[in-house]
């Protein structure tokens, strides 16, 4: 916070002491003005997380294939992995209930679910590919 005072910059700092003490009002270590403030601020979020939300890019897609003049088991072999991008994972909803612990919650929509299914089985024909295999985790 010193920096951010020694360049006059334009913050205002609200500070909430999270973990030091239990509150008697909600027997725990957050404060309800505290949750209150982390569910209004929607904190930082990445580059890349922010480029996927609005570019709407929900397929990850990941090639992966063996090279000429390396040793593998088989040769000529290209695996494409796609999952979805926006959801699950990279739903960005995460805070920290106390002190080394993160909860992340994993939100996943059926429209989602359907839309990358879509994507996943109209990528072979679109790229030359003859098969797909489905594995779900």
């Amino acid at each position: 916070m010193q920096i951010f005072r020694t360049v006059d910059a334009p913050i205002e700092w609200e500070e909430h002491n999270v973990g030091q003490k239990i509150d008697p009002r909600n027997q725990s270590f957050r404060t309800w003005e505290s949750l209150e403030l982390v569910q209004k601020i929607q904190g930082y979020h990445s580059l890349n997380f922010t480029l996927r939300k609005e570019l709407n890019l929900y397929a990850n897609v990941r090639p992966c294939c063996s090279l000429p003049g390396y040793k593998t088991w088989h040769d000529d072999v290209t695996l494409i992995t796609i999952h979805e991008n926006t959801e699950g994972e990279y739903s960005g909803l995460e805070h920290q209930l106390v002190r080394a612990i993160v909860e992340s919650l994993k939100i996943i929509t059926c429209q989602a679910s359907l839309r990358v299914a879509e994507y996943v089985f109209h990528y072979p024909k679109a790229h030359g590919k003859e098969s797909v295999c489905n594995s779900q985790s």
